[in-house]
């Protein structure tokens, strides 16, 4: 690598990564987040197609999860309320995935360099999860409540879910929100459609 070509990458690869992994403006709008990173349009769409899960359930669980911060970490505990401790569990990034359901993820797809910050390997965990759910637990994958019960409390745990209010609450936001996505969805899908060009 030349000096003069380091020097360009320095410069502008950190402006490239920097518009990849940004929050979207608006995270409450399906149309406003595509527009905004058309990337993920292609990337949820893509997994529609592959796993079954709509966009916007996918969009939903992420937005409850992460709320699109890419390294979103569970806060941490503290001892005696002021020492920062430990983190409850190994949740990242866009799915908050945990480690051990990422590495279950990354063998049985074969899709080994997955990063749980990168926002195309979260949707396609998300897709991955919600049809194993489909599977395991015969959850239909547009029931976006149970599904994010499901995705919350683990497979094991899900027949345990109605002594939880607070998964519940939960689960009620994330079906509310994917109904607007969905509603936003359908006046901006066709526009979305025509785009040749991928834009940050």
């Amino acid at each position: 690598m030349t000096s003069k070509f380091y020097k360009i990458f320095l410069i502008f690869f950190p402006i490239l990564f920097s518009a990849c992994s940004s929050i979207p403006k608006n995270t409450s709008n399906s149309c406003e987040i595509f527009n905004e990173k058309y990337l993920w349009y292609k990337h949820s769409k893509k997994v529609q197609q592959k796993w079954g899960t709509p966009m916007h359930i996918q969009l939903a669980i992420i937005k409850m999860e992460s709320n699109f911060d890419w390294l979103a970490k569970p806060p941490r505990q503290k001892l005696f309320k002021i020492i920062p401790f430990k983190r409850p569990s190994s949740s990242f990034g866009y799915s908050q995935a945990v480690k051990g359901t990422w590495e279950q993820y990354k063998i049985e797809t074969g899709n080994k360099l997955a990063s749980r910050a990168r926002f195309k390997d979260s949707v396609d965990f998300i897709g991955w999860y919600t049809k194993k759910t489909n599977t395991i637990l015969k959850i239909p994958l547009n029931d976006a409540f149970k599904q994010y019960i499901a995705y919350h409390e683990g497979w094991g745990e899900y027949k345990n879910y109605k002594k939880n209010k607070k998964v519940i609450s939960y689960a009620k936001k994330v079906e509310k929100q994917s109904k607007i996505y969905k509603k936003q969805f359908l006046k901006c899908r066709n526009s979305l459609n025509k785009k040749k060009y991928i834009i940050f």
